[in-house]
């Protein structure tokens, strides 16, 4: 199935596969693609899908959307395209397109197989593998549930990128870099803390011991 792969700053927030005829992308919760962001209008775009071709549509957008630098109205996409939705790009991939989509990001190491973190008693943690992306290195950390219905479990930092929270509610990403991890806030209303001090959506690099709390759940980060 093609997919959109979402990233704000060079840094991917969110996969999402495209597997119905019409998919819908805007700040609005009940889109299929959600960007909460007062850059992008509550019904912003919607893209159509027929066959193998892939079709994107702007809503009469407020800022409107861009494919590979101009704007459109309907535009069909092709393998690669980058568009770009307020300061947000968006890169579609279509079935053939290799899984090294970030260009931003070196990955030398092979994908090794998937793996799914332990399941979570409360839908607060995590957010879900779905926005995650695979990537190898020597970098081992977990995120560890200190409150809640899933206290004392711990989900290994395995992937490029791991969205922890509540979607509606509150959401973050942790990003594996080069040389350690960062977390930025990525949607809803209420803005997720580092040691009690509000995270936004820039990245902040987190160090072993490190406290956050998110949607009511309070996480801390540890690092081997």
């Amino acid at each position: 199935m093609p997919k959109m792969i979402v990233s704000i700053d060079e840094v991917v927030i969110k996969e999402v596969q495209i597997t119905k005829d019409k998919t819908t992308l805007g700040r609005r919760p009940y889109n299929d693609i959600v960007i909460d962001n007062l850059a992008v209008s509550g019904e912003h775009a919607m893209i159509h899908m027929n066959g193998n071709e892939v079709l994107l549509e702007d809503l009469n957008s407020t800022n409107g959307t861009y494919v590979n630098g101009k704007a459109v109205k309907k535009q069909q996409l092709h393998n690669g395209d980058n568009i770009e939705v307020g300061k947000y790009k968006i890169r579609f991939l279509s079935d053939a397109a290799d899984d090294g989509f970030d260009k931003t990001m070196v990955v030398k190491a092979p994908r090794p197989p998937q793996q799914q973190p332990a399941a979570a008693s409360s839908s607060t943690f995590p957010a879900g593998s779905g926005d995650s992306v695979g990537l190898g290195g020597a970098l081992h950390a977990a995120v560890k549930v200190l409150s809640g219905a899933a206290a004392g479990r711990e989900v290994p930092l395995t992937k490029v990128v791991t969205t922890i929270g509540k979607p509606g509610v509150a959401v973050a990403a942790i990003t594996r870099r080069q040389h350690g991890f960062v977390v930025h806030h990525v949607e809803g209303a209420g803005n997720p803390t580092l040691n009690g001090a509000p995270i936004k959506s820039d990245p902040i690099p987190l160090k072993h011991g490190d406290l956050i709390e998110l949607a009511g759940t309070q996480m801390q980060f540890v690092q081997i």
